[in-house]
């Protein structure tokens, strides 16, 4: 499970986060470069892992899990590092902070909607949202030091807004998709009439037995896709 090629690129995105971490200490041009350079890096494994297993049939509970939690440790410990080393401006804290919240909301959504073996699949809107964020801090990171004279900080601030603001919407949308799996306090004691029932294992791509969801609600069951 942990040799496959996807997972491995997953497993490397974490990797990169100390090397980061330290070449904010090199001195300029080489912290922007270096730093702008692993970012890259690590921004297109979590493309190309996903990309190949879904093209190899490579999926795994291990990767489902590990995967949207590299990218979180990715972006915000790339951020608080910006904020440490005053590469963001007052204004932009607050996308920052947007969006740093946004991933703790929906990381306890994906949590609360586990234990009711619920999916929380990732919207077309907030992969845009990712893309653009990359690019974003990625712009950030560069500052002054990129080639051409384009405005690489301005640029990276403009794009930090907009994911800010696509992060609102995706974040309201998962929001809103998982409050029909919160009943309140009325409604709880029916919750025991929620069928449940054994399902046959199944084998993932890498032949590790995996369980069906054995809880169903509303009368369907939910798949989470890596």
């Amino acid at each position: 499970m942990l040799t496959t090629l996807p997972n491995i690129l997953t497993l490397s995105r974490i990797a990169v986060i100390p090397l980061v971490v330290a070449a904010f200490y090199l001195p300029q041009p080489f912290a922007a470069w270096t730093t702008c350079g692993l970012f890259a890096l690590a921004s297109i494994t979590d493309w190309l892992d996903g990309h190949l297993a879904r093209r190899w049939s490579q999926f795994s509970a291990f990767g489902r899990f590990l995967d949207p939690i590299a990218d979180k440790l990715l972006v915000a410990i790339t951020l608080m590092m910006l904020v440490a080393f005053d590469r963001l401006t007052m204004p932009d804290l607050l996308p920052a902070l947007i969006i740093l919240a946004r991933e703790i909301l929906v990381s306890g959504l994906r949590e609360f909607l586990a234990d009711l073996r619920v999916g929380l699949p990732v919207s077309r809107l907030a992969k845009w949202k990712t893309g653009i964020q990359m690019l974003a801090i990625g712009g950030i990171l560069l500052g002054p030091y990129g080639p051409f004279g384009l405005p690489y900080l301005e640029i990276g601030d403009v794009l930090l807004w907009i994911a800010a603001l696509l992060t609102l919407v995706t974040g309201y949308d998962y929001l809103r998709a998982s409050l029909k799996y919160m009943p309140d306090d009325a409604a709880r004691p029916a919750a025991s009439s929620v069928s449940t029932q054994s399902a046959p294992a199944s084998s993932d791509a890498e032949g590790t037995p995996e369980a069906e969801p054995a809880i169903i609600v509303e009368r369907k069951t939910a798949s989470v896709a890596r």
